[in-house]
């Protein structure tokens, strides 16, 4: 079964929308839950074939927006709402993972008959490794975690630095998106959030902490996150496991948009050792 664009409606919280892949047999499956990364959305590239792979693996596989993306529930492909995008924040997004845990293991979700509340598994890409480390440090709902391209410090991304006088002055920055020419704002806000929170929103100190098994996947060509970052990640947690990926980029060879009905080779290397760290 696949759904797509599914919205948890929250009080206080703009929505987050989300896809469903998995096979509706009523058998109770591993829950794996995907974090998408800076400029990123869901319905990115090929991460639809991903999913129908993770459900082709009898696996329940959710997809989601982070609430503050850009996207809206009419439109989640890009970024239509840059005021949102603006507002965005790392706290937020640790927010909207705790949310969808939350919401799927409960009776809430009409599918949780479907779930293994016992067996959740999480994966980030890019900025989303990030957020699904720290997550994981604090969640003991947390059995797995995987990284795929992960970065290893907020403090030191452009996003939350650079050209502070200025920033603080104009109250806001802006990054270009090569793919859709907009100029993406962030508010000053960004950066007083990462301040406020800045021991929670520590890697290396989430990574040290991890008592739960990692993957850590990265390309050692990666031009737009160092695979240092990776072996950041690998030094600080010794028990983790890393998979290195030759001759690749920051999303292993996919694009956007992916009209191919076949994933890249690369990409499916990245999901099938995913697949096998998971059900192990």
């Amino acid at each position: 079964m696949i759904y797509k664009n599914l919205v948890l409606i929250r009080e206080n919280n703009k929505p987050i929308v989300w896809d469903a892949f998995f096979n509706n047999d009523n058998n109770k499956k591993p829950l794996v839950i995907f974090c998408h990364g800076y400029k990123g959305f869901k319905d990115w590239g090929a991460w639809d074939l991903v999913a129908e792979a993770f459900m082709k693996a009898n696996l329940f596989y959710v997809k989601f927006n982070f609430s503050h993306n850009g996207g809206t529930v009419e439109q989640p492909i890009d970024f239509p709402d840059l005021n949102a995008f603006a507002e965005n924040n790392y706290s937020k997004e640790l927010e909207d993972l705790d949310a969808m845990i939350s919401f799927l293991i409960s009776k809430k979700n009409e599918f949780s008959n479907q779930i293994d509340a016992n067996d959740i598994s999480v994966i980030g890409h890019s900025r989303g490794g990030g957020i699904s480390i720290l997550k994981t440090k604090e969640d003991q709902r947390i059995k797995k975690l995987i990284t795929w391209a992960s970065v290893s410090s907020f403090g030191k991304r452009t996003s939350t630095t650079g050209d502070l006088e200025q920033w603080k002055k104009d109250g806001v920055k802006y990054v270009l998106n090569g793919r859709t020419k907009q100029k993406m704002p962030h508010n000053f806000q960004f950066y007083l959030d990462f301040k406020a929170n800045e021991q929670r929103l520590n890697i290396e100190n989430a990574e040290k902490n991890i008592n739960v098994p990692h993957l850590i996947i990265h390309a050692k060509e990666d031009p737009s996150v160092l695979y240092q970052e990776a072996l950041n990640l690998h030094q600080w947690n010794p028990k983790s496991e890393l998979f290195t990926i030759e001759n690749s980029n920051h999303v292993f060879d996919a694009k956007h948009p992916w009209t191919e009905r076949k994933m890249p080779s690369n990409l499916e290397k990245v999901v099938n050792k995913t697949v096998d760290f998971i059900k192990r």
